[in-house]
C-alpha cells in the first residue's frame, strides 16, 4: 500500500473538477507519440485510463484513434470528464477503482494512469491491470512533475512547499513509477522522459495552484496564498504571462 493510497484520494478532489479541467497541464505530444508507438496502438485496439480524472490524457489518446474507456471513482471528476469528451465517440467513462476497475479479464491492449498512480495501492493496481490486460499488453504511467532547474518553476516549488501537505504528496508521487519498474509481473520495464511547458496568465497561475489536492480549503488561508501567488506572477510574469516548465516521466511495462 502506498501512503497515498490512505489519504482518501477519491473524496479529496471533489469540487475540484472545474479548475483542474481548466488548469491543469496537458502532456506533450511526443509522449503520446511515444506511448501510441511502443504499445502498438491503432484504430482497434482498446486502452482503459484508469483515474482519469477530468479525461485530460483519455482525450489525448482517443484522439489517436483507440478506443478508450475512462475509469474514473470521483463523480464530480468523472461527470467534468464526460461533459468535456462529447465530441469523442471512441471515448467512454465508468465508476470504479484501480483496484477494482469492474471490467472483463482481458479487455485492454494498454493500461494508462496519468498523474494518478501515486494514489492508489500499488501492488493491487499493478494486479488488476494485469487482469484487464490482454496477454503481451502494456501498463503505462505517466507524471508532469516540475523541472525545477527552471527559476520561475522552482520558486512556484518553494512556494507550494510553504503548504503543509505538499510534501506529504510530492514526495510518495516522485517514487511511485518503480513499483511498475520493479514489479515481476510485467517485463521489458523502462521510463521515459519529455519537456513539456505550461504558459499561463495570473488567473490560470492561480487556478493551477489551487488545483492541487493539498491547496488549502480555509477563506484566511486560501487568500493569503492567492496574494503570493499574485506577487509571484508580478515578479516573473514577462508579456503578461509566466510559464511552469515540467519533467514528463512515463514508464512502461509489458505483461507476460
Amino acid at each position: 500500500m502506498t501512503e497515498l493510497s490512505k489519504h482518501n484520494p477519491t473524496n479529496r478532489f471533489s469540487g475540484l473538477a472545474e479548475v483542474y479541467a481548466k488548469s491543469r497541464p496537458s502532456y506533450p505530444a511526443d509522449a503520446i507519440e511515444f506511448i501510441v508507438r511502443q504499445c502498438g496502438l491503432g484504430n482497434n485496439s482498446a486502452v482503459v485510463d484508469v483515474g482519469a480524472g477530468t479525461g485530460i490524457s483519455a482525450r489525448l489518446l482517443a484522439a489517436q484513434g483507440p478506443t478508450v474507456i475512462g475509469v474514473e471513482p470521483n463523480d464530480d471528476m468523472r461527470s467534468q470528464a464526460e461533459s468535456e469528451s462529447l465530441d469523442f465517440e471512441n471515448l467512454s467513462f465508468l465508476k470504479g477503482t484501480a483496484e477494482e476497475t469492474l471490467l472483463v479479464d482481458n479487455i485492454a491492449d494498454a493500461v494508462l494512469c496519468a498523474q494518478a498512480f501515486h494514489w492508489f495501492r500499488a501492488e493491487e493496481a499493478l494486479a488488476e491491470f494485469k487482469r484487464i490486460l490482454k496477454p503481451g499488453g502494456w501498463a503505462v504511467l505517466m507524471w508532469n512533475e516540475r523541472d525545477e532547474k527552471d527559476t520561475f518553476t522552482k520558486a512556484y516549488g518553494d512556494l507550494l512547499r510553504e503548504l503543509p501537505e505538499t510534501l506529504a504528496v510530492e514526495v510518495p508521487r516522485g517514487l511511485a513509477g518503480q513499483a511498475l519498474l520493479d514489479t515481476k509481473s510485467f517485463r521489458h520495464q523502462e521510463v521515459k522522459h519529455f519537456s513539456n511547458e505550461q504558459t499561463m496568465d495570473e488567473d490560470g497561475l492561480i487556478g493551477r495552484a489551487f488545483s492541487a489536492s493539498y491547496a488549502p480549503k480555509e477563506k484566511d488561508v486560501a487568500e493569503q496564498f492567492t496574494l503570493k501567488l499574485k506577487k509571484l506572477f508580478r515578479d516573473f510574469a514577462v508579456k503578461g504571462t509566466v510559464s511552469l516548465i515540467y519533467d514528463t516521466s512515463v514508464y512502461v511495462g509489458k505483461s507476460e
